[in-house]
């Protein structure tokens, strides 16, 4: 199991380095997406290039980002639901739901993508707007951001594991790993207690 953790780790480290690259990917489309903009309402210039660039950005943010986002446990869940159960009981739901589900979702998708990837590289398929761009890196992204899916997939699977047999506190990434729901509870609850001791206290006086 120690071994296995050390992979999660650096399987950890990985996407939490591509989550912090998929900030300046965010940031240029929303640049270029400006720039597009402008240059069309003001100049009456425009150009596809520009365009298919961002949806280029937008793919990447959202297919490269998923591994992150469960990394930071932010994926949906239906909380209600998910804050009546146990701790122990949360973490077999998500075991079962990446061994039924996830993983095989993830290996056939990237099964499914690759060879997309692959006739698009040699046929150097080019899109059919005018002044389109080369398709083959938008389709590499598909097979690559299912692929760190996967990859993060499997650390999960170790931690809830690990934790499950008493190698870890935490089934998550960290014990301040927390939904914003759950945070917004805590905060509005602590905010209450505060008024409400303020109450009190001026009743007092």
């Amino acid at each position: 199991m120690g071994a296995l953790l050390k992979l999660s780790g650096l399987i950890d480290t990985l996407n939490e380095w591509i989550g912090k690259f998929i900030g300046w990917l965010v940031l240029a489309a929303v640049l270029i997406s400006a720039g597009n903009a402008i240059m069309r309402k003001a100049f009456d210039v425009g150009s596809n290039s520009f365009l298919e660039i961002q949806w280029y950005l937008f793919a990447g943010v959202f297919l490269l980002g998923a591994g992150y986002v469960w990394l930071k446990n932010g994926h949906v869940r239906i909380d209600f639901i998910a804050g009546k159960l146990s701790k122990r009981t949360n973490t077999i739901i998500d075991i079962v739901g990446m061994v039924v589900f996830t993983i095989p979702l993830t290996l056939i998708l990237i099964n499914l993508s690759w060879p997309v990837f692959e006739r698009a590289w040699v046929s150097g398929e080019m899109s059919q707007n005018a002044g389109g761009l080369i398709r083959w890196p938008v389709m590499l992204l598909i097979p690559v951001g299912f692929s760190l899916l996967l990859l993060q997939c499997v650390s999960e699977l170790t931690k809830r594991v690990a934790f499950l047999t008493g190698h870890r506190s935490e089934p998550f990434s960290s014990a301040d790993d927390k939904h914003e729901e759950q945070r917004l509870a805590e905060e509005l609850a602590a905010e209450a207690a505060r008024r409400e001791e303020a109450l009190l206290a001026g009743k007092a006086n």
